[in-house]
């Protein structure tokens, strides 16, 4: 493609490139990438990108501009902090100033499988290999759509941009993601990680859409081969949500954003982002079969001579990467759209190892652990974080939500009552033990457990209730150890199980005590734990 000197809308930006390059095939990102030097070709193919110093998202840098027209509906608070107008005026400039006069990439698409309700977005970036990671990650148009597509939302990606004055600006640190929704903009500086433009698209989608009275949820789907029957897997990044949902029995829908209408369920995305930290062909085939020319890797470990990739190696990071169109996988469902799901599973990874592996919820209950959102940070994903570290994240995903978290528990609780869905809890992470001594729960057990939840065979078979946590748990599931399933058993030290038991009841009681301060509308208490 031949580079422009604009591209329609930049100059209303107050952006003047040198040349711009407009929404390149794959082909043509390949040889931007090599030419400009970002990235290095692996041995089979695949290019492969160091994003410098951050290798995950930055999540106290993330800002929205206090303005009318949003800041009623936005949830302030630890996620979502506050920067003023003039701040975001500053900093828009400087960015834009920063843009101009240098070869831009731009990235116009969609977000959003269903054409009623989906956004067309701007991604504006000097990285080639930025280009390509939203080439990946976004709803690709086609040549007619490109046409005539109005961004609904754009993303000024200055990453080369710090923030010296953040002191001043009463900010975090020199990195910032400001969204200022009222303009339709967000600003990224100090910063080439490719995960902030993937997620704030989404957080603008979490602000859009529960608006509209669609559920914005951060959850993987896919959808039987012979039945038809769709399936939601909700889990912070690490739980296993891509993996899971990558099933040679299901197709793929999506493996991380979607929107569940009156229709059904639909993709927000176009392309997987998936971890490869330790990625073994054998357990994990259809990702690792997906990482091929037109995927992008991040933060990898390769030889320098044969530039085979170290899966196995964290010496940048836990968090390496992997972004791929979602075509890469081979059983997808095409439009990624699928109906009411009949099986909604909530993915914990347990750091105390107290949890069962599958426990069965009842509508009160899966409102309780939606609100709490029980996990473990995995290390990488976030800066900072080296182990896994027990956390409540809301609705699986509170990083990402705009709105307070009530506002998507009442509209999922309206959806799961109307359509009968039935509800699981997986805890992929420890069984036998607490971290350091209990071991993870291993992949293929836990596929089997989703097969016979899919099946139904599962709630055939007795269960026990839990003492402490109230929740049922299956005494066997077919071709599963049966020792991993009662997690007291599991552990050699009964007593000690007991106290990290309780401990964790504990956290979850003090955790939850802000949905019942001032209204008793979301009290489920005593759907959870009991001391």
């Amino acid at each position: 493609m031949q580079a422009q000197t604009q591209v329609k809308g930049l100059k209303e930006l107050g952006i003047e490139p040198s040349e711009v390059f407009h929404n390149l095939s794959y082909d043509e990102i390949f040889e931007h990438e090599k030419n400009n030097g970002e990235t290095v070709l692996s041995s089979n193919g695949t290019m492969m990108v160091d994003t410098g110093i951050f290798t995950g998202r930055s999540p106290k840098d993330k800002y929205f501009v206090d303005e009318p027209s949003s800041n009623k509906n936005i949830w302030w608070s630890h996620i979502n902090f506050k920067a003023s107008e003039a701040v975001f005026e500053e900093l828009y400039q400087k960015c834009v100033n920063y843009l101009s006069g240098k070869k831009l990439y731009v990235f116009d698409g969609y977000a959003g499988a269903n054409p009623e309700t989906r956004i067309g977005l701007r991604v504006v970036s000097e990285k080639a290999w930025q280009h390509h990671f939203c080439t990946n990650m976004f709803l690709r148009p086609s040549k007619e759509e490109l046409a005539n597509l109005l961004p609904e939302f754009t993303i000024i990606n200055a990453c080369g941009v710090k923030n010296e004055k953040y002191k001043e600006h009463g900010l975090n640190s020199e990195v910032f993601v400001i969204f200022n929704l009222a303009k339709k903009l967000c600003i990224i500086g100090g910063t080439e990680y490719g995960g902030e433009m993937k997620k704030g698209i989404f957080s603008v989608m979490n602000y859009k859409l529960p608006l509209q009275g669609i559920v914005s949820m951060h959850c993987s789907a896919n959808i039987g081969n012979k039945d038809g029957d769709t399936a939601l897997f909700f889990g912070l990044s690490g739980t296993g949500k891509t993996t899971l949902s990558t099933d040679p029995n299901r197709k793929l829908i999506g493996d991380d954003e979607h929107g569940w209408d009156d229709n059904g369920i639909f993709n927000i995305e176009g392309g997987c982002y998936a971890k490869v930290i330790n990625l073994d062909p054998k357990t994990e085939p259809e990702i690792f079969e997906a990482i091929k020319r037109d995927a992008l890797l991040e933060n990898v470990v390769f030889d320098e001579k044969t530039k085979v990739v170290d899966y196995t190696s964290a010496a940048k990071t836990e968090n390496t990467r992997v972004s791929y169109p979602i075509y890469h996988i081979k059983n997808i469902q095409v439009p990624s759209k699928g109906g009411h799901p009949k099986v909604i599973i909530f993915l914990t990874y347990d750091a105390f190892g107290v949890l069962p592996p599958v426990s069965r919820l009842s509508i009160e209950q899966a409102m309780y652990h939606f609100l709490s959102g029980y996990t473990a940070k995995v290390a990488g994903t976030e800066r900072g974080v080296k182990e896994p570290t027990a956390t409540f994240s809301a609705c699986f995903g509170a990083a990402f939500m705009t709105l307070h978290p009530t506002v998507y528990a009442q509209l999922l609780g309206e959806k799961m009552r109307k359509h009968n869905v039935r509800a699981y809890m997986m805890n992929t992470g420890l069984v036998g033990g607490a971290y350091g001594t209990g071991k993870r729960m291993n992949l293929p057990s836990t596929r089997k457990i989703i097969d016979e939840i899919m099946n139904g065979n599962i709630d055939k078979a007795e269960f026990i209730k839990h003492p402490i946590f109230q929740v049922e748990y299956p005494k066997t599931v077919e071709g599963v150890d049966s020792s991993i399933l009662d997690p007291r058993e599991a552990w050699t030290d009964k007593a000690a199980y007991d106290e990290s038991s309780k401990k964790l009841a504990g956290m979850f009681i003090e955790n939850f005590k802000k949905y019942v301060e001032g209204s008793k509308d979301f009290d489920f208490t005593a759907f959870g734990p009991q001391i």
